[in-house]
């Protein structure tokens, strides 16, 4: 089982890939430092690990979850040393410059302000190259600015760490705010629930609360648990969980989850599942694993990331050390160079921005009701050509209404009616429930004497040794049974008793109201084709496709056969393209796994769907569908934008601190301003 510790004092995101990368290859299987929320998930000894971070980052305290109180170390504490040491950088620079004094006492000024922003840097520096790590940003800039204090450029070795430090700081701060924005959009649990006690009503923390505990939930209180309503009807906010902005209406016996918003009345509540097994802290542990599974370019930019700073590192001593020996050069102007090139080569603002983006994208995505289980699936809805729909209870409502019974060979409607409901007794199907809601007796299940379920036919019955068949039309051709009508509009329950055709009952399904409009928002994101496959009749499948202005349909088909359709539109795709399957995700679990990208749909509180899916739209709308498909593609903009600028801005300064046309100044911000303004850019996602 995974355990959860909290890092503080992780401050830089290549920090968090060194360790993660130490852990693998000390033997740990599951290693995954989340830098976004500055977490460490790990398989195995928790003792063991400790030790592993404190030799690769012996500035980052480790602290066990339930110890935890999520209080982030607040960045403006630096500002006590920051506005210190302006002050004494300004005098510094008016006595040198403005009075030309070049003395011990100007030495002195620029040193006092140099260790108020630098001490830390330096401290780290130290302490990572004992530890062997000469390739972190502390060590490239204290080595850049000493350096700078060897060659008499004092002021120039002060103003960058001052500018390093401030930038940092903001950096800081713009993640602390990314992170708090992105919890915000998470920010569902309630703080207290109050239990009934005899009585009394006592305040108490959701942990507390065990299965069968009676609630109760007063109006403008977050609901704290999932469970059942036993007293009491009210309005209730889903949107935090759904995204949906009407109010449901919430009834005795109905279930309510944890995360919802009571508006009106007062309800009491029979708890059903305490707080880790509840709704809502599903959807967080979801939200907040889900940066487990990295997208490919994330991959990428840790990997680059690993070669990219020993290359620049190697750069720069072959700047210092090759025009000097090789051409009789002056030294310092080269030694100057070089010291630039470090300065540049930290590539904070790459491996940052974009796991932030990420984050910040599958946030965005949680607050409109889409659970998205890692980036590599929001990658993949980026790329989403061809959509393959199921019909029931994802295009349609899935709720069914009998409007029409037909007889044949002298039997009644009544008697129809009564075989069919109870052929269909031990069925859950929403078929089965529509005849046994119009039947509308009690079953007496003595009567059943056999069942036998035909997949993808029906099922057959011995009911008071009465042989009772209710099917579709393969199943009449599969026993030849003879009958005058194979198709017929709507979903159609054959009839057979004792071998003899009785006739048919017509359920029909609604189509939902936003399918047709989901349909046209794919087609103009650019989805090539979208389609429905269904085990439904052709009929209904084609009548329902016409509807909702689908480009193919595949009617009558197994569960088996849903899996081979894919594996048929795989083989027509592009590499570049993705299928994404949207189903129930309960009775679709093998097709919504073929599937690039499987979708379960309408999945609130259903375990087997989140279970299977590498999405989850917590409403039952197709409609959220090209929602996520944008914020997909926005996020993977905005991360390449990211990617672009940053090395652009990287690599056109390297090339000028080569030429001596950059000075330290300028390679400071394009470490730390570059990654200030990629995370400004990765912010972005969340509005």
């Amino acid at each position: 089982m995974p355990k959860k510790l909290k890092l503080e004092g992780l401050e830089c995101a290549s920090c968090a890939y060194e360790i993660e990368k130490a852990l693998k290859k000390e033997g740990f299987e599951f290693a995954l430092v989340n830098f976004t929320t500055s977490e460490l998930v790990i398989e195995g000894d928790i003792e063991k690990a400790k030790e592993i971070v404190k030799k690769v980052e012996p500035g980052v305290k480790i602290i066990e979850k339930k110890e935890h109180h999520d209080h982030d170390e607040d960045p403006r504490k630096m500002l006590y040393f920051i506005i210190p040491s302006l002050v004494l950088f300004t005098v510094g620079m008016l006595l040198r410059y403005y009075y030309n004094h070049d003395n011990a006492l100007v030495l002195g000024i620029f040193v006092a302000s140099y260790l108020l922003v630098g001490w830390k840097v330096l401290r780290n520096a130290f302490i990572n190259s004992v530890h062997g790590n000469v390739f972190d940003e502390n060590f490239l800039i204290a080595i850049a600015t000493l350096g700078a204090f060897a060659i008499r450029e004092y002021p120039e070795a002060v103003g960058v760490m001052l500018f390093y430090t401030v930038g940092e700081f903001f950096q800081d701060l713009a993640v602390n705010k990314s992170r708090r924005s992105i919890k915000a959009l998470l920010s569902l649990k309630a703080e207290y629930a109050n239990l009934k006690v005899g009585d009394k009503i006592v305040k108490v923390k959701p942990e507390e609360l065990r299965a069968g505990d009676i609630i109760v939930i007063k109006p403008g209180e977050r609901v704290p648990v999932d469970g059942i309503v036993l007293e009491g009807s009210s309005n209730v906010d889903a949107s935090a969980l759904t995204g949906e902005s009407v109010p449901r209406s919430i009834k005795e016996g109905d279930e309510i989850l944890s995360g919802m918003v009571n508006l009106s009345g007062l309800l009491t509540v029979r708890v059903t599942k305490e707080l880790g097994e509840s709704t809502i802290s599903r959807i967080l542990e979801l939200v907040e694993n889900a940066s487990a599974r990295k997208a490919k370019t994330e991959k990428f930019i840790t990997k680059f990331a690993h070669y990219y700073t020993p290359a620049v590192v190697g750069l720069a001593a072959l700047v210092a050390l090759i025009p000097p020996l090789a051409f009789g050069e002056p030294f310092s102007k080269w030694l100057y160079r070089a010291l630039v090139l470090l300065v540049i080569s930290c590539p904070c603002a790459l491996v940052l921005s974009i796991p932030l983006g990420y984050f910040g994208g599958i946030g965005r995505a949680a607050r409109e009701g889409i659970l998205v289980k890692g980036s590599n699936f929001l990658d993949a809805l980026s790329k989403a050509t061809i959509v393959a729909f199921d019909k029931t209870g994802t295009l349609t409502k899935g709720v069914f209404k009998v409007t029409r019974i037909e007889t044949r060979n002298g039997f009644s409607e009544e008697e129809i009616i009564k075989f069919a409901a109870l052929a269909e007794a031990h069925s859950n199907h929403p078929i089965a429930k529509a005849i046994k809601e119009v039947y509308g007796k009690e079953i007496n299940e003595a009567q059943i004497k056999e069942h036998e379920e035909i997949v993808g036919h029906g099922v057959r019955a011995r009911i008071d040794g009465i042989e009772v068949m209710v099917g579709n039309d393969r199943l009449l051709h599969k026993f030849n049974i003879e009958h005058d009508t194979c198709h017929v509009k709507g979903t159609v329950a054959h009839v057979v008793v004792n071998g003899k055709y009785a006739g048919y009952i017509v359920i029909s399904d609604e189509i939902k109201e936003d399918a047709p409009k989901a349909v046209r928002e794919l087609k103009r994101l650019g989805v090539r084709k979208v389609i429905m496959v269904t085990g439904d009749s052709k009929d209904i499948a084609e009548e329902i496709a016409k509807q909702i202005g689908l480009d193919e349909f595949y009617a009558e088909l197994l569960p088996e056969n849903k899996v081979k359709i894919i594996e048929k539109l795989e083989k027509e795709k592009k590499d570049n393209e993705k299928i994404v399957f949207v189903g129930d995700g309960i009775n679709d679990a093998p097709v919504i796994a073929r599937a690039d990208v499987g979708v379960a749909m309408g999945a609130l509180g259903s375990d087997a769907a989140i279970e299977t899916a590498d999405i989850v739209i917590m409403d039952d709308k197709p409609s959220k569908l090209p929602k996520g498909i944008k914020i997909a593609r926005k996020t993977k903009r905005i991360v390449w934008e990211n990617v672009i600028f940053a090395l652009g801005i990287k690599l056109a300064f390297i090339s000028l601190g080569i030429l001596g046309e950059a000075t330290m100044w300028e390679a400071v911000f394009a470490d730390v301003g570059v990654a200030l303004i990629a995370v400004f850019n990765a912010m972005r996602i969340l509005r």
